[in-house]
């Protein structure tokens, strides 16, 4: 039997995932975004395991990482038959991701300021 080495989210790691979900993003997306922004690639099993995700859950958001660009996926055919592995990589750096993220976040928060801005208004007419 082989030993496989597993790597695992650290106490930091479960900071950033608990500010990125304070913030709005989803707990799995930050689970496995900052998982596979640590190595150059990895397989969906190795995010299962290290990120502790189910494999629908995992699938989702690569999903997601993958329509918004920072994560990039192949194939990887196996021998014989059988489904093709896929790998993944990020896209781009995490600290791009976070200023998109935090751009995001800014416009939001100036629609909302809008939003309350009319209804002040509304308000005020009556």
């Amino acid at each position: 039997m082989k030993q496989k080495e597993v790597y695992m989210l650290d106490d930091d790691d479960e900071k950033a995932i608990q500010l990125f979900v304070k913030l709005g993003m989803p707990k799995n997306l930050a689970k496995t975004l900052l998982f596979v922004s640590q190595f150059d690639e990895c397989q969906c099993a190795d995010v299962e395991q290290g990120a502790d995700l189910r494999q629908p859950e995992v699938s989702i958001a690569m999903q997601e990482l993958r329509k918004r660009n920072w994560v990039k996926k192949r194939n990887l055919k196996k021998k014989g038959k059988g489904r093709p592995v896929h790998i993944y990589k990020p896209a781009t750096d995490l600290n791009e991701i976070l200023k998109t993220f935090e751009q995001e976040k800014i416009e939001e928060f100036e629609d909302v300021k809008k939003d309350i801005s009319d209804l002040k208004t509304i308000i005020r007419t009556r």
